[in-house]
Order: C-alpha cells, then sequence, then structure tokens
C-alpha cells in the first residue's frame, strides 16, 4: 500500500473506523443505518472524499467551532452526517453547531428539523426570517428567485455564525454544483470562476467551507435515502422550471451518461490550471515573452 498517495494515507486511516464494528460506540445518527456492504463502501468512499477536501484546502487550519447550514435538503443532511462521523471517531477537531434558516416558505413542516435534531443529541439553532415574502415581492414575474433567496440567505447566515462564537459557516454544496456554477460562469458569465471549496467573506472574519466539493450528487441522494432522512422539500426556487441551473445539470448529466467519468475529469480540471495557456494577461505575463535571440 503506497501511503505516500493522499487518497491512499486517508483510506488507510478511515477504513478501520469504517469497516470495524461499531460494538455499540457509534453516534445516534448512525444507530439505524443499513448494515450492507455497498453501504458501507458508499460510507467509506463519502468519508474520504471529505477528509480529502478538508485536508487539501486547509479547512481546519484555526477553526473550532463551525456553523453547519442545514435546509432539510439531502446535501446539507449528508453533510452533518459525515461531519458527525468524523467527530465522533476523533477525526475532526472542531465544535459543530447546526443551523436551519426558516425563510418562511409556505408549507414549511416546521417542527421537522428541531424534532430531528434533537433527536440526535446535536446542537443546532432554528432561525426565523421572512425572506421569502421579499423575494416574492422584488423578484419580477418570471424572473428567477435563486440569486436574491441565496444573498438574504448568507448574510443571515453570516450574522447567526458571528452570534454564536463560530469561525466557520459550512454548506453542503456538492461535485455538481460547483461543476454546474463554472459552466454558468463560463456560458452566460464570460468568466472562468466557480464555487470555491474554501473562500474568505468580504468582511473578512468568516469562512465559508464546502467539505462536499468532491462528493457527486448521485451518492449524496443515495446515502440520505439508506439514512431515511426527514427530507423537506424547497417550495421556492426549487419549484421554478427553466432555471440556467437546470439546464447545466442536463448537460452535464448526458456527457457523463455518453462518456462516464467526465465529472471527476472537469472537477480535476478546475484544480489545474496552467495560466499560460489561457487568454487572461492579469495572470500570465504574456508582454514580457520573448523568445531568445538565435546564436
Amino acid at each position: 500500500m503506497d501511503l505516500s498517495d493522499p487518497v491512499t494515507a486517508l483510506d488507510a486511516a478511515i477504513e478501520p473506523f469504517v469497516e470495524a464494528e461499531d460494538d455499540g460506540a457509534s453516534h445516534p445518527l448512525f444507530e439505524k443505518m443499513p448494515s450492507s456492504v455497498s453501504f458501507n463502501k458508499l460510507r467509506k468512499r463519502l468519508l474520504r472524499q471529505v477528509r480529502q477536501a478538508i485536508d487539501d484546502f486547509g479547512m481546519l487550519n484555526g477553526q473550532r467551532r463551525w456553523l453547519v447550514g442545514v435546509s432539510g435538503g439531502k446535501d446539507s443532511y449528508s453533510l452533518l452526517a459525515l461531519l458527525l462521523d468524523l467527530k465522533w471517531r476523533g477525526l475532526l477537531p472542531v465544535e459543530l453547531i447546526a443551523c436551519n434558516l426558516d425563510q418562511g416558505q409556505p408549507n414549511f413542516p416546521k417542527h421537522v428539523l428541531p424534532e430531528y435534531l434533537a433527536s440526535i443529541g446535536v446542537q443546532h439553532r432554528i432561525e426565523y426570517r421572512d425572506t421569502y415574502s421579499i423575494v416574492k415581492e422584488k423578484v419580477p414575474a418570471g424572473g428567477t428567485y435563486c440569486a436574491l433567496c441565496s444573498r438574504l440567505r448568507r448574510g443571515n447566515l453570516y450574522r447567526i455564525a458571528r452570534e454564536e462564537g463560530c469561525d466557520a459557516l459550512v454548506l453542503g454544496h456538492h461535485r455538481e454544483d460547483i461543476l454546474e456554477t463554472f459552466f454558468m460562469n463560463f456560458f452566460h458569465g464570460g468568466r472562468l470562476a466557480t464555487m470555491p471549496a474554501k473562500l474568505l467573506n468580504d468582511e473578512g472574519d468568516l469562512m465559508v467551507l464546502r467539505p462536499l466539493a468532491y462528493a457527486a450528487e448521485d451518492d449524496l441522494a443515495k446515502f440520505a435515502a439508506a439514512m431515511e432522512f426527514p427530507i423537506i422539500p424547497c417550495d421556492l426556487c426549487g419549484s421554478q422550471d427553466g432555471l440556467e441551473r437546470n439546464a447545466m445539470k442536463a448537460m452535464l448529466s448526458d456527457i457523463e451518461r455518453r462518456m462516464p467519468g467526465r465529472k471527476d475529469t472537469m472537477l480535476r480540471a478546475l484544480g489545474h490550471t496552467n495560466p499560460s495557456h489561457l487568454l487572461d494577461p492579469k495572470l500570465f505575463d504574456f508582454k514580457s515573452l520573448i523568445a531568445e535571440p538565435r546564436e
């Protein structure tokens, strides 16, 4: 086994924890988890990918207290579960606080998250802010809600993180979110940019972390279904048709169907840029690039 390879080393570190019997020593969240080989492999893969992202982007550098955004969707439930799993096993030395921002969407089941989080013994905060009405009022008919909704939600989460003494806001964006954002910027924004796995906010006092950056959405969906999380559907942006992000998702799914493995290749490409082979003179000094005269 080549432990000089970071992925192999992480697999070796996690394997004893994931494959060995827990003998009852497991976070309450995992008391009813499936015992199948396929689920154990899925869990191990997701744990490795989360640890890899944490290591690659230095997410533990100076971080001691994380506010974990939990919307009630499959991604944020899975994020919280994987972080709790790592923390339980002594592999994540930070304090975790789960936070749900109730944005006033119609038919939102207010009891689900507080009851669920309390049942698994997770420290949490439920915050009510009616951003739904603001979004519906400000966005013209036929417009998309996502941008304004996201800004309002993020601003409130930053505030809550400060009030709770947290130094990082942790979000459940995954591989597909990152790729879709890249292509939205590429096709519609005219720039090469995406969601970074680690970001310092504009005020410079909070980190934004995305430990699921390497995790596939399909894997998270399978994990969430197997864990039987009480999923809450989004009745705002999730209910809109014709979104640009949906078009990017369909495009990427078609590429992956025709050429399996392309999503992982594209994600790797985002981490292997070559400025001298692009067209941005701010990143590479093309004007000073001259050939040496021949003798």
